[in-house]
């Protein structure tokens, strides 16, 4: 692998409960706290073990305060000083605004590149790979994207059109536009096609030209995360303020539109563990037809096909269902079917509704 021509900072968002995956994952330990592959690392920790040989100790992560000492747990390796806690949820624009100020204090040269910490990625040389093309188009002062291979027309995430190659780089082509989460028939064309790659809202670009694109559009929070970077003794009092948006919607959309965002498409492998049917597709089979995580030998399955999560130490018998999904932590017990994967955040609904929260 090249080396980079300028340094490049990881910012980390680590946030979001993972409704879809209760009760494996909830508010007070969300999945990407979790080894959800059972390769004996957790979705953060392998966040960290790809990013590592790309930045060493320059990285920034922006996580809840109820989770921030089990991330410094989880990321020794990791200065506490760069774990940051924001006071309350305010969508991915503040979180990754809030680092790229950091860094501009720090350098205002350098470069941050935004990786959630609840991707699952199947090659990460491949992916460190995009992370280096990506860094270099940014040195040219664009907002860079890193569009993945739609694996399937899914209706479930966004998309970027492709636009013509840019001169002088390997794969970098311009993002003609962000396109939000299609109909079925619409997402066909689009792989059909060949021209669309899905947003896995990874970005990386100077911290300054994106904080720069962020005061175009919305300065005062802009100039809150700034403030905040400047004196952190404002966190407290500028935060609860700060516009809620995502980072698409507050700076990519309106940047693609100007022709300032570049897109390098990448091919690694990738998943974002939306819902335990995503999850049961990344688990090798225990037996024909058989996903399991956890404590497999207590899994008994006769006739039977689907995903058991074993995390109670107690028995979990299957007989004559298929694509039963079984999830069982000790305090709370999950049975639905893959089809219905999508709808388990409901269940978290109900719970608060009920006033059930100490579920949740």
């Amino acid at each position: 692998m090249r080396r980079m021509t300028a340094q490049l900072w990881a910012v980390v968002p680590a946030g979001g409960a993972g409704t879809r995956l209760w009760p494996l994952s909830r508010s007070a330990s969300p999945k990407f706290l979790h080894d959800l592959t059972g390769s004996g690392r957790t979705l953060l920790q392998a966040t960290h073990d790809r990013l590592a040989p790309l930045v060493g100790e320059r990285v920034l992560v922006v996580t809840g305060v109820a989770h921030q000492e089990a991330v410094r747990r989880q990321l020794p390796a990791v200065p506490e000083d760069q774990v940051l806690a924001e006071p309350s949820p305010r969508d991915s624009m503040a979180a990754i605004g809030l680092a790229a100020a950091i860094v501009e204090r720090r350098d205002p040269e350098a470069l941050i590149g935004s990786f959630a910490a609840d991707h699952v990625i199947a090659d990460p040389e491949a992916f460190r790979e995009c992370v280096v093309e990506a860094a270099s188009v940014a040195e040219t002062g664009l907002l860079v994207t890193i569009g993945i291979m739609p694996a399937r027309p899914s209706t479930g995430f966004g998309y970027i059109h492709l636009g013509a190659p840019l001169e002088g780089f390997t794969t970098a082509r311009a993002a003609a536009a962000f396109v939000e989460k299609p109909d079925a028939e619409r997402a066909a064309g689009y792989l059909a096609s060949g021209e669309y790659r899905w947003n896995a809202g990874m970005f990386v670009a100077r911290a300054r030209v994106l904080l720069d694109l962020l005061a175009d559009e919305h300065p005062d929070l802009a100039a809150g995360v700034r403030s905040i970077a400047a004196d952190p003794s404002l966190l407290e009092a500028v935060w609860p303020d700060l516009t809620k948006i995502a980072i698409d919607h507050a700076v990519a959309e309106p940047a693609a539109a100007a022709g300032r965002v570049a897109v390098v498409p990448g091919g690694f492998g990738w998943e974002d563990v939306g819902d335990f049917a995503a999850l049961a597709d990344l688990l090798p089979e225990t037996e024909p037809g058989l996903k399991v995580l956890g404590e497999g030998g207590s899994v008994l399955a006769l006739e039977s096909t689907g995903l058991v999560v074993a995390q109670s130490g107690r028995s979990v018998t299957v007989l004559g269902l298929e694509d039963v999904v079984v999830v069982d932590t000790g305090d709370a017990l999950l049975v639905t079917d893959r089809a219905h994967a999508q709808d388990v955040k409901s269940v978290v609904e109900a719970l608060k509704r009920t006033g059930r929260t100490e579920l949740t």
